[in-house]
């Protein structure tokens, strides 16, 4: 297929860019395979690239000789295209449609993009397992790396390597594999070491009505268990799902074959309801007509606030488990995917500072997202402001983004990076002229070689340029575990995401402007003060040393 078939007018004069609390700017329009681009001519400057895969819906509407085009992004930025020529207008129109709509993962933009930075470090190596080991190596006599895996045979969704329990062997891996849901079988997601205890993340098990046992997963699950202990089997599903599940061939663990672990249903909704929900948010936050009664109800109505607290409280009960009563936790739903990946990735960042930095942070997408077999390519396919909907996509991700920034909220001076950073990944996870996001799986990454083909988002944003201009100026280390309040009242709507169309940020970024400045100012004013501190007691010895007698104070300090 060649990007021409969709390009009827590649270029058109006379266009004017309208984009949300900026001034209009007439210039020449370019479309490329990969990008929409607007120059002005006067100035010389490009006032818009956009690739196509940003785009999340777009509608024309003519206007006598010509027409206007509406772009809604997958990352809730909208802007308007005036175009002169009604004709030049549908051409526009249809080829932006068609070229943000090209199945082909080879076609996309990532294949082709050659970066103009110096690579100073391999994103793509960043995070193996191999590097991650030192986060488990205080549990190295119980735990392993197995290669079982190394084929994709047992799990097409799983890394080639994994953590297990030391005891289990790579043929007892098999069996296991063949019990769960998609063969993901229970694997190490987080070791503790102040209580000891392991987090774990799974599929559900396949016990279907028959109440069929695997003595080899039952003995996996139990060897992270010290004697006398015991653990706790978070479900992700209602109970009612999970019957509802054991008639299709699913189900969940028996307490029968499973008696030292205590099953605990914390109900998140399934994906399909999260898309729905943002849907209803997105109408919400777009309805500039409404009141402020009529919009506060739409928002309620949109229930995303609600899934937000329900994930948030699932992660705050496995943190709670890990922490407070020292126990391990197994966290599944159904295909282990999705909310799953949620409440063990929250739990984390809740019970781990180092989650909370930007290298930390970075690891934790990368081994409970990527590495673990969230399919980006299909969940993150469209957003809120498509028009047809694909079966599979649904904003999973976004929400654990979202999620995040709640705990920003609440904590801000515990975070090193700033809310500009969350919202770059989303941006990157929907459309991205680099790799890291492509495909559903560790398997369709490797099987077309992304590691040499395309270049990894951590390459690009681990400079210290680039990630200087994500630092959070109120980040103060802090080591404790958060414990963050999911009362209602302390959840909010992120405006600068969701309403980033409606509400002018410019003010909250001027103020955090001023802030890395007052910020930098007392970092400066604290060395100074060190250095003559130091000076003056380097002089106060010179002077003791010659026998100068220095006047000193009642408490004896030198005057």
């Amino acid at each position: 297929m060649e990007f021409i078939e969709f390009i009827k007018t590649p270029m058109v004069d006379g266009v004017t860019l309208k984009k949300p609390f900026c001034k209009p700017v007439e210039g020449t329009l370019c479309i490329t395979g990969h990008h929409l681009i607007l120059s002005n001519r006067k100035t010389n400057k490009e006032e818009l690239w956009l690739l196509h895969t940003s785009v999340d819906s777009v509608e024309k509407r003519l206007n006598g000789p010509g027409g206007v085009i509406f772009v809604r992004c997958k990352d809730f930025t909208l802007l308007s295209l005036d175009i002169p020529s009604a004709e030049d207008c549908i051409n526009v129109a249809y080829s932006i449609e068609q070229l943000s709509n090209i199945d082909d993962v080879t076609l996309k933009y990532p294949f082709f993009y050659r970066p103009s930075f110096e690579i100073l470090e391999d994103g793509w190596q960043a995070f193996k397992l191999e590097s991650e080991w030192n986060r488990y190596k205080d549990c190295a006599d119980e735990w392993r790396v197995s290669s079982a895996n190394r084929d994709y045979k047992l799990c097409s969704s799983y890394p080639p390597s994994m953590f297990v329990p030391k005891g289990i062997t790579d043929e007892m891996l098999v069996k296991i594999s063949q019990f769960r849901q998609n063969g993901r079988f229970p694997v190490l997601s987080y070791y503790h070491r102040d209580s000891k205890a392991v987090l774990m993340r799974c599929s559900q098990p396949m016990t279907g009505t028959n109440g069929k046992r695997c003595k080899e997963d039952e003995k996996l699950v139990n060897a992270v268990l010290g004697i006398g202990k015991r653990g706790y089997i978070v479900d992700t599903r209602s109970l009612n799902l999970a019957k509802q599940e054991q008639k299709n061939g699913g189900g969940y663990e028996p307490e029968q074959h499973y008696s030292m672990w205590k099953r605990i249903n914390q109900a998140i909704e399934r994906r399909h309801v999260f898309h729905e929900s943002l849907i209803k948010l997105n109408e919400a936050c777009t309805d500039t007509t409404a009141s402020q009664d009529k919009w506060l109800s739409k928002l309620e109505s949109s229930n995303w606030l609600s899934h937000i607290k329900d994930v948030l409280t699932c992660a705050c009960l496995v943190a709670q488990c890990i922490d407070k009563d020292a126990a391990c936790v197994l966290v599944h739903g159904s295909e282990g995917v999705d909310s799953t990946l949620q409440v063990t990735s929250l739990a984390q960042i809740i019970l781990d500072h180092d989650c909370r930095t930007f290298t930390g942070f970075e690891a934790l997408i990368e081994r409970e997202w990527l590495q673990a077999g969230h399919p980006f390519a299909d969940r993150c396919s469209k957003s809120a402001n498509a028009i047809t909907k694909q079966r599979q996509e649904s904003p999973v991700f976004l929400l654990f983004l979202d999620a995040v920034w709640q705990l920003w909220q609440q904590f801000p001076c515990s975070f090193e990076f700033s809310e500009d950073f969350l919202m770059l990944l989303l941006e990157h996870a929907y459309s991205s002229q680099f790799g890291t996001f492509l495909c559903n799986s560790d398997q369709e990454r490797k099987n077309l070689k992304l590691n040499t083909r395309t270049v990894s988002l951590w390459s690009y944003l681990n400079r210290p340029e680039v990630i200087a201009g994500y630092y959070n100026p109120m980040y103060d280390p802090n080591p404790a575990v958060i414990w963050p309040s999911v009362a209602p009242q302390s959840l909010h709507l992120w405006d600068g995401l969701y309403l980033r169309a409606q509400v002018n940020q410019v003010k909250q970024k001027e103020a955090w402007t001023e802030i890395s400045k007052i910020k930098e100012y007392d970092k400066e004013l604290r060395s100074k003060v060190a250095k003559l501190r130091r000076q003056l007691t380097s002089l106060e010895k010179e002077a003791v040393s010659a026998g100068v007698v220095l006047p000193t104070t009642l408490d004896g300090e030198v005057k």
